[in-house]
């Protein structure tokens, strides 16, 4: 499997993602739904503080792919959900981000301001895509 990252140079350079991420002679592709910060005992895990509950949402997605033998430099895309989102969150998120995620060749990347989630209490979720052989 080839995977390129691609960041055209008419558009903007992205701090922490791709632009394009293109899959060539991908085995498989694993759709994770949205995780967010409830533990394996179904308790929300910093109510109230963005940063725990971002920090308990990346440990989620890690369980999640190693339940398929993936790890995060298998990501491709991710989305993450933000309730009532203001600019000064993406520092916040984009720190524990980096303790995940690859720098070099990061997935494709969408961020989206919310008003809420499913389960009150929640202030993030995000869903990937990885690519395997």
């Amino acid at each position: 499997m080839e995977k390129q990252y691609i960041n055209p140079p008419e558009i903007n350079p992205p701090a922490s993602y791709s632009h394009v991420v293109n899959v060539k002679g991908a085995g498989r592709l694993v759709f994770i739904a949205g995780q967010t910060a409830f533990n394996a005992s179904g308790e929300l895990v910093g109510r109230g503080d963005l940063r725990a509950q971002a920090t308990q949402v990346f440990e989620n997605l890690k369980v999640s792919l190693a339940a398929v033998g993936a790890t995060f430099e298998d990501v491709v895309k991710y989305t993450t959900f933000i309730v009532n989102y203001t600019p000064e969150q993406r520092s916040v998120v984009g720190e524990v981000r980096e303790k995940y995620l690859p720098a070099k060749n990061p997935p494709a990347s969408t961020l989206l301001g919310v008003q809420s989630l499913a389960r009150e209490g929640m202030l993030i979720e995000i869903e990937m895509i990885a690519a395997l052989d």
